[in-house]
């Protein structure tokens, strides 16, 4: 993945127990315009209290990561060593410290070693490079099992622009801003508040329709850089032609980046979406969804795989969502296992089982009562799970 005006690296800074790539810096070539989105968690993280203060004039030319230590629930000392590691990578490229984003992900509640980082930051600046990217997405890893990109591009006003991304996460999953650490980029020349918007407008639609656990992070974060450098006039109002293109292809390189980060859900086995169709509002449908998604024991049960569609029945009357459950309807991909809010016996859950098994399955539920409609993506959850999370610290 190449994006003009940017160079990445990465580095084993000794951050992570097990060693491995743990930092990455991302430079842009000049002062890029730049706008986040971050957690809703009242518990925010040091990184995420800097970078929102920092993000509030619009640009930036470098993000810093690392992965192992969260820099969450460490008071003053934490927005201290956010301020002198990003402070050292203004000082190596010799840039202002308000123009260098801080994000960090890992264990919570563990001071974040200072020393170690602005330690690897001389090499990591001389390390930059613009097919540095793979690297950089796979120092950001905790307990992902495979590093996620993707990118795309289009043409605005005659130029080719280029649009890509990286992101990480497996576990701490849930719609509630960005659920992850994602880093987007472009070489197209977009103002801060169009950018902000159009990040806004594409998180909704793609990382918020995620879910892995109903765990919102403390350090969700989600940034986007926008360098100017293909060539492309400014793009200052969203509803001109140029927004809109460039809004499609930030939402199709988000939405691959969350279908990458479900696939890699903490001992996934089986994914699958559950839509909601047929709800008098599309609040009620939004809610619906992200309830049946997030039940426990509708997860376990796709683990099976069982087709127990009692449990998408239960979750779905306690969702808050208004409708008559004598006329809902649900089929597993193509297959009928509930008609009229009765279900349609052992065949047709057997048909449903194997759909299962081909996924990743979308199990629609229709309700009959209006026509909003809203989906969450997800996956099952496995005793690898729990055998993953019971361990993370050690």
């Amino acid at each position: 993945m190449l994006i003009p005006g940017f160079r990445a690296a990465a580095t084993a800074a000794g951050i992570k127990k097990h060693g491995g790539l743990d930092l990455a810096l991302i430079v842009a070539d000049r002062p890029a315009t730049a706008a986040g989105v971050f957690t809703r968690n009242r518990v925010k993280a040091a990184p995420v209290l800097l970078c929102r203060r920092r993000l509030k004039h619009g640009l930036a030319q470098a993000i810093l990561v690392n992965s192992g230590n969260a820099n969450a629930c460490t008071g003053t000392a934490g927005l201290k060593a956010a301020r002198e590691t990003t402070q050292a990578v203004a000082r190596e490229l010799r840039v202002a410290p308000n123009l260098v984003l801080p994000a960090s992900t890992g264990v919570i509640g563990q001071p974040l070693p200072v020393e170690k980082i602005t330690l690897g930051v001389p090499l990591l600046v001389a390390h930059l490079r613009p097919d540095g990217f793979e690297e950089a997405a796979r120092a950001i890893m905790t307990t992902d099992t495979r590093p996620k990109s993707a990118h795309t591009s289009l043409k605005l006003a005659g130029h080719r622009v280029i649009l890509g991304g990286i992101a990480k996460g497996a576990g701490m999953i849930h719609p509630d801003m960005a659920t992850l650490l994602a880093f987007l980029f472009t070489d197209a020349a977009v103002s801060a508040p169009v950018l902000h918007r159009l990040l806004r407008q594409a998180v909704d639609q793609t990382l918020n329709c995620i879910s892995i656990d109903g765990d919102t992070s403390t350090n969700d974060t989600a940034l986007f850089l926008a360098s100017g450098r293909a060539g492309s006039p400014t793009l200052t109002d969203p509803g001109e032609p140029g927004a809109a293109a460039l809004a499609a292809a930030l939402t199709e390189v988000l939405a691959e980046l969350a279908r990458q980060i479900v696939a890699d859900g903490e001992g996934v086995r089986h994914r699958f979406r559950i839509l909601v169709t047929g709800a008098a509002t599309p609040a009620q449908a939004k809610r619906a969804a992200a309830t049946i998604a997030t039940s426990p024991l509708v997860k376990t049960a796709m683990a099976g795989p069982d087709v127990n569609w009692g449990r998408l029945m239960a979750a779905l009357g306690r969702s808050g969502a208004r409708f008559n459950p004598d006329r809902v309807d649900i089929t597993f991909g193509e297959i009928p296992v509930v008609r009229q809010g009765v279900g349609l016996g052992e065949k047709a859950e057997e048909k449903a089982r194997s759909a299962i098994l081909a996924g990743p399955v979308t199990i629609t539920l229709n309700l009959n009562a209006g026509e909003a409609r809203a989906h969450c993506d997800t996956c099952d959850l496995t005793e690898d799970y729990v055998r993953i999370n019971a361990s993370y610290r050690s």
